[in-house]
């Protein structure tokens, strides 16, 4: 009898259960940049944010922080980041392709890292930015295809990747679009290091 294929949602769950936190506990560089946008007290989603790395930066900038993602083991991690870093994250464990997304309910939302198959992207994309509240900030990064040749992390797979055609086509009708494709250097944890093939999105509603 042969073995069942493990599913995306278990082969992360696996992952995450191990104590290191594999992404670090340091935000991701690009949405670090971004803080000259934010103000505190704004409302914040944070998609697919695993062991909460990037949800509790934006805590300690003073936003109000749901942090989603679908393995509980990366959640009670970012709720152990959270309380060491003394604030506040709201968590919340589904499969953010599946879930009844909120509409105009963000002032800013952080989708770092998180890749969508090309049958899923449009709703996905479509999602994102009906979660934001008018005047909302929306922060993407992501791979480009070219990571492939890099093997620092991301998909296996180029047509999850990210190509500035994509983010133009499904944000283009977004205010003030900045899209900025770059080849660089990151060091997260144990899963992302070395020189990546990046492309950053910020736009608001």
């Amino acid at each position: 009898m042969s073995e069942q294929p493990i599913s995306e949602q278990e082969r992360w769950e696996t992952r995450f259960r191990k104590p290191e936190y594999i992404f670090g506990k340091e935000p991701n560089a690009f949405l670090k940049a971004q803080a000259h946008r934010l103000r505190a007290g704004q409302t914040a989603l944070s998609v697919a944010d695993g062991e909460g790395r990037n949800g509790v930066w934006l805590a300690e900038q003073g936003l109000d922080v749901l942090t989603i993602d679908y393995s509980p083991a990366a959640l009670a991690k970012a709720r152990a980041l959270a309380a060491e870093r003394g604030v506040r994250l709201r968590t919340e464990v589904t499969d953010v392709f599946a879930w009844h997304w909120p509409k105009d309910a963000f002032d800013v939302i952080a989708a770092i890292f998180i890749f969508a198959a090309p049958a899923e992207r449009p709703a996905f994309f479509a999602n994102l930015k009906g979660a934001l509240k008018p005047g909302g900030l929306l922060l993407i990064q992501g791979y480009r295809p070219e990571q492939l040749k890099y093997r620092t992390g991301g998909p296996p797979d180029a047509e999850r990747l990210y190509t500035r055609a994509i983010l133009e086509a499904g944000f283009g009708d977004m205010a003030g679009l900045e899209i900025h494709a770059h080849d660089s250097t990151i060091n997260e944890g144990s899963a992302h290091v070395g020189m990546s093939a990046l492309i950053d999105l910020v736009a608001r509603k």
